[in-house]
């Protein structure tokens, strides 16, 4: 398990992201904190792989948290700042500082969840290496950039994949390609297109549902 440390100034903004991040297989939230004093202290305390870090804190500078966390010499922690700040220099202080990505509020579970898979990803990457070649080295950089989108055939759409991803994911439940047209605003064919490559990449599981005459293709975000 991959441990997370939620860092918020609001409370219910930090539950809301303790619920997005508990969804993701293979992570766990270990602690929240809402301010940037706790943050370092819960840090300290509870030791996690991972802090999502907000910039707005009500005393310590979320980016000076950062600087802090990234500096300790006891263990060094890896981090993903999660704010609703989207000036230029709080992203290049955050990237010169050492933050894993920049994911800028409001956003959606399923963009969250990207972030963590792709962070998941580097760790294994990371875990199996041994002396690394050129090769190696740019797949570990490459999985933090990983996504489903990164690997769409030739005149697939991004925001229509999007789409199709959130409606899945939602759904909480299988869905025929048809469900998913009708929910998604698009045509079963379409529907069909993307789910067929979700399928093929491993994003999706497919789930046969047997009857009468051949079994029925349908789809489930795991």
């Amino acid at each position: 398990m991959i441990d997370v440390l939620v860092v918020d100034d609001d409370f219910r903004v930090a539950a809301l992201h303790r619920a997005y991040v508990e969804r993701v297989p293979g992570f766990c939230v270990v602690g929240e904190a809402h301010s940037g004093a706790a943050a370092l202290e819960a840090a300290g305390r509870l030791r996690p792989d991972l802090v999502l870090l907000d910039l707005y804190l009500p005393d310590v500078p979320g980016l000076e948290v950062l600087r802090r966390l990234r500096a300790s010499t006891d263990r060094r922690v890896d981090v993903i700042v999660v704010t609703a700040a989207r000036d230029a220099s709080s992203v290049e202080e955050a990237l010169r500082n050492g933050s894993l990505y920049y994911l800028v509020k409001p956003f959606g579970p399923g963009a969250l969840r990207d972030r963590l898979e792709a962070y998941g990803e580097m760790r294994r990457k990371l875990a199996c290496l041994g002396e690394a070649s050129q090769g190696e080295v740019d797949e570990i950089y490459a999985a933090l950039r990983t996504s489903a989108a990164r690997t769409l055939p030739k005149g697939h759409s991004s925001q229509t994949l999007g789409v199709i991803v959130e409606t899945l994911r939602s759904a909480g439940r299988d869905l025929s390609a048809e469900e998913v047209a009708a929910r998604a605003g698009v045509s079963r064919a379409t529907a069909q297109r993307y789910l067929a490559h979700l399928s093929r990449i491993g994003r999706v599981e497919l789930v046969l549902r047997y009857g009468l005459g051949r079994p029925e293709h349908r789809y489930r975000w795991p």
